[in-house]
């Protein structure tokens, strides 16, 4: 008996066990499904960044998975609220590319001096940037635009940089990804040179030595400088191109994501960026920057990207893809040969970096592929 006791118990806990598994397992019917599919769609549409993006990106707008439309915070998702939400974002994507003031990244030309010395002022101040149609930030600047002015050397060119601050604060200048400049000339304040004080210039002087696709920017108070527009691309002669290739143009694409500046192309938020247009079969060069806090791949559609240099080193064997994760300070150069016709969409592949319930905004353009004319 006193063995057969326990056996017993044990018995009936295993039967008490599998019965309250059983009654566990039995499917709940739709309305926790939909519940969960609603809240699944809802986070989606949480805010991306703390940038200065004005769109409400993507929050609650698509039908949950049990086909109801409940947490449909725009009515996109309603049998009888989709017409307005469908106007507006038609309506904002075809007004692509869409006019603003101010266009940023402008090849700045140097003053040359008896020697052969090109000398290039670049003066950092605070101005009303305008990101968007109608939307304006304050924006810190080089020479008064996002990004900076664009300066393009030749191998052996003797340099100086004149930097003079207006802004409210201590700045400075690094040269990133520059070889063999002197150390004395990489812009770290307190390690290699003192703060350019406000009303103050410091002049950066070097000889610019191997190919390169650098940028300028602050490093002081970077997470709040930089983000907020001081930032401008270096380019050092060219990167090299596989034979028989003819490229007919270059375009510098400076990636933002945080601070005054938000989620931008060359410091524009879409329908305001600017239009790439190539002709067929024509070749076209793309410098990747990344000025942001966070990572983008960048999507192209219709075309491949043959990437063939990464931070300024060329690559031995490029390899192509059709979307590239630009990180955080790297710059990528691809070469795109324009082999399909159309208006092709070209965007980072974060959607809530470049589409919500209002339409396309910030990490947007448009790469226009055209026939010439005979």
């Amino acid at each position: 008996m006193d063995n057969i006791r326990p056996k017993a118990i044990i018995a009936a806990v295993a039967f008490a066990l599998a019965l309250v598994v059983s009654i566990w397992t039995i499917p709940r019917g739709s309305t926790t499904t939909t519940t969960a599919a609603t809240s699944s769609d809802q986070s989606q549409g949480s805010s991306a960044t703390s940038g200065g993006t004005s769109s409400s990106s993507g929050s609650g707008t698509s039908m949950g998975m049990g086909g109801s439309s409940t947490g449909s915070s725009s009515g996109s998702g309603s049998s009888t609220g989709w017409q307005a939400a469908y106007n507006k974002m038609k309506a904002n994507d075809t007004s692509f590319p869409a006019k603003t003031d101010g266009l940023g990244g402008q090849l700045l030309q140097p003053q040359v001096q008896a020697d052969g010395t090109k000398v290039y002022h670049l003066t950092t101040k605070v101005v009303k940037w305008e990101t968007a149609p109608g939307t304006y930030t304050q924006a810190w600047t080089f020479n008064g635009t996002v990004p900076g002015p664009l300066i393009w050397l030749n191998v052996g060119d003797k340099v100086k940089i004149i930097v003079t601050n207006e802004l409210p604060e201590p700045t400075t200048m690094h040269l990133h990804g520059m070889a063999d400049i002197p150390n004395n000339m990489d812009g770290v304040p307190f390690l290699t040179q003192d703060a350019i004080k406000p009303g103050q210039s410091f002049t950066y002087a070097f000889t610019a030595k191997v190919p390169g696709v650098d940028w300028y920017h602050s490093h002081y108070d970077t997470t709040m400088q930089v983000t907020n527009g001081l930032y401008g691309e270096i380019l050092t002669g060219h990167m090299p191109v596989p034979a028989g290739v003819h490229v007919d143009q270059t375009y510098n694409m400076f990636l933002n994501d945080s601070g005054n500046i938000g989620l931008t192309i060359n410091g524009k938020s879409f329908p305001a960026t600017q239009e790439v247009k190539e002709p067929l079969n024509g070749w076209l060069v793309v410098n990747y920057f990344n000025a942001g806090l966070m990572a983008h791949p960048m999507h192209l559609h219709g075309v491949t990207q043959l990437v063939i240099a990464e931070d300024g080193n060329p690559i031995p064997q490029p390899y192509s893809v059709n979307t590239l994760m630009v990180g955080q300070a790297q710059t990528f150069t691809v070469l795109i040969h324009a082999t399909n016709p159309g208006t092709w969409l070209w965007h980072c592949h974060i959607d809530n970096h470049s589409e919500g319930p209002n339409g396309m905004f910030g990490l947007v353009t448009e790469l226009d592929i055209y026939k010439p004319k005979a």
